[in-house]
């Protein structure tokens, strides 16, 4: 089965004053487009390039969606916002402000007509970005009062967890306010809208999400109000029963807004009779199957609870004038100079308020299965998640790819930026220099400008550019994190060769995924997978490299040791720790059929020669 070729939409002219805006407000607003009726007409009219596009265009720029799920938006500049006199080095650690740039309707309405097609690859083709993702990233802060940009800035530390949505809830005088939106952190809050947020209680969410109308309704956090109260929940996982425990609920009465499984948590709490608050959410969890890591907010009280695998990371901080802070990694710790205190462990409900902290387990007690997916790609390098160093893992599996799987070579590079620890890791054991051969871009999202003119390969070398002076005539070993589709590493392998690499020698520092992860991280289907349809031999000649080597899963429970029971390899087993009872699963984002889209194609089917318990 040949892997799916890119798709694209062609969108239409776009006055060039569209391309002044931040990547992500150039995707909302051709998200917009693309949801909006008039999106038919619009195309057919590019084609014979009416301007009436434009003035559609414009429309949906400078005013509101006719669907109700769109607000407004807004292009005023964005900066990252320091708190108060807290820091010492605030400035250094945020790389200065980060800019957009004002955009008046006065500026579009005056724009050349010398315009651009816009092409926007179909998410779920995006072979430019070969990579599985996490959902989401969470935070939660009590006792600061300053709590709301504590959890902005946070937040900032952990958007590499989700770059589509971000929201925070903060509580003063008892009262919870929320503000949520698509974009990036530093384009959702400024000052003015921080300073909406007052109180030393808040709670915040960064979330990935796929393209579509109902984007902006999903993204956290939540708030409900019901009748002891209000509640506001940020949630990083994924539900396995949400299919069936939505249509308990539904059956019952209950009324859902979202397509978010999170929502389904809210109405278990809503319908609990336990007294007093946290032992609902402890019989919501009780409910729950699969990946969960919440932070909770009521009008006095912050809840921390993970589920009782401990598929993703949850841990706890405090900062010097006590304030607790939980975040999904600790470099949102080191970013607001909250200590490192622990983990929220496995099944563990920790709840805050102005008593202190007090600690509850959840039934039933599991085995942990960390996912270790966060060890080899998700997390920030100088993170430490699940009591072990981000960066001394990948450095480590790297050194075993070099005693395992050596070849002779003249350097040794990384495909940015995930992969260059465990390149750095393979140098150093192999002895041979380490250099940068290929230059990352980090500013191209997934709006581009192509010409006419058909450039090949043309997204992966919008984000990836080769040094010819680093390659021309090495024979060259190439360090990755993963292989997923295949496609973006045969594109890579393509790159070198074109730059004058003599040999391209590929490492990859985790085993082959053959499997769909259902624990929050969003991967395609196992059909999909290449390791799952090719051997190293078929993929080597697929990809185009001179060799290719993966790093053993047994020689990655060995460097565990006796944690490694501990984790979940789920994705590289196929042996899954929590087994779907459902047929189909949904994936992370916002795929559901809530009788508005009408779609399946967010729905996972659950291969039965995959059903049997990972064993430990």
């Amino acid at each position: 089965m040949e892997p799916k070729p890119n798709r694209y939409f062609q969108v239409g002219l776009v006055p060039k004053a569209t391309l002044a805006l931040s990547l992500s407000s150039q995707r909302r607003a051709l998200y917009t487009i693309l949801s909006s009726s008039s999106f038919s007409s619009m195309a057919a009219a590019t084609h014979h390039h009416h301007l009436s596009s434009l003035s559609s265009l414009k429309t949906h720029l400078l005013s509101s969606s006719s669907s109700s799920c769109h607000k407004p938006l807004s292009f005023s500049s964005k900066t990252l916002v320091k708190p108060q006199s807290i820091f010492s080095h605030s400035h250094s650690q945020l790389n200065n402000k980060i800019q957009t740039p004002n955009i008046s309707s006065n500026t579009i309405n005056n724009s050349s007509t010398s315009d651009f097609n816009i092409l926007i690859r179909d998410n779920d083709d995006d072979d430019d970005d070969d990579k599985p993702r996490e959902e989401c990233g969470v935070v939660g802060i009590h006792g600061d009062p300053e709590a709301s940009r504590l959890c902005y800035l946070a937040l900032h530390a952990l958007q590499h967890r989700g770059q589509e949505g971000a929201g925070i809830v903060a509580v003063h005088e008892n009262l919870m306010k929320s503000i949520t939106n698509v974009g990036l952190v530093s384009e959702v809050f400024n000052q003015s809208k921080l300073n909406q947020l007052p109180g030393d209680l808040a709670i915040g969410h960064v979330r990935y999400s796929t393209a579509g109308a109902n984007m902006l309704k999903n993204v956290q956090p939540f708030v409900a109000s019901y009748r002891f109260g209000s509640v506001g929940v940020a949630h990083n996982g994924n539900l396995v029963n949400y299919k069936s425990l939505r249509a308990n609920l539904e059956e019952n009465g209950s009324i859902f807004n979202t397509g978010s499984d999170t929502e389904v948590v809210l109405h278990l709490i809503a319908i609990s009779k336990k007294r007093p608050f946290f032992l609902r959410i402890v019989e919501a969890c009780e409910q729950l199957e699969g990946a969960y890591s919440m932070v909770f907010l009521t009008e006095n009280k912050l809840v921390a609870v993970r589920d009782p695998y401990g598929f993703r990371p949850l841990v706890m901080g405090k900062r010097s004038n006590g304030a607790i802070v939980f975040a999904s990694e600790t470099c949102a710790l080191d970013l607001i100079e909250a200590t490192y205190e622990r983990e929220v462990n496995p099944g563990e409900m920790l709840v805050v308020d102005k008593d202190g902290i007090q600690s509850l387990c959840l039934l039933p007690h599991r085995e942990p299965k960390a996912c270790i997916f966060e060890h080899i790609y998700f997390s920030q390098p100088n993170s430490i998640v699940f009591g072990r160093s981000v960066y001394d893992s990948r450095r480590h599996f790297g050194e075993i790819l070099a005693t395992e799987a050596p070849v002779d070579c003249d350097i040794v590079i990384a495909v940015p930026d995930s992969g260059k620890v465990a390149a750095l890791g393979y140098a150093a054991k192999a002895g041979v220099p380490y250099e940068e051969g290929l230059i990352r871009s980090h500013y191209v999202g997934r709006t581009f400008i192509e010409p006419d003119q058909k450039i090949r390969d043309f997204g992966v070398k919008l984000k990836l550019a080769p040094v010819q002076s680093v390659l021309k005539g090495k024979r060259v070993v190439v360090v990755d994190d993963s292989i997923v589709r295949g496609t973006t590493s045969s594109k890579i392998v393509r790159l070198l060769k074109e730059a004058g690499a003599k040999e391209v020698h590929m490492r990859i520092a985790s085993p082959p995924i053959i499997g769909s992860c259902y624990y929050g991280v969003d991967t395609p289907s196992s059909e999909e997978l290449i390791s799952n349809r090719m051997n190293v031999e078929q993929i080597k000649n697929f990809i185009g490299c001179d060799s290719l080597a993966f790093l053993q899963l047994d020689s990655l429970r060995k460097f565990l040791g006796h944690d490694s029971s501990g984790f979940c390899y789920a994705c590289f087993s196929g042996k899954y720790p929590v087994q779907p009872k459902e047929l189909k699963v949904k994936r992370t984002g916002d795929y559901v059929d809530d009788g508005l889209s009408g779609s399946e194609e967010g729905w996972v089917k659950v291969p039965r020669n995959q059903g049997d318990e990972e064993d430990s």
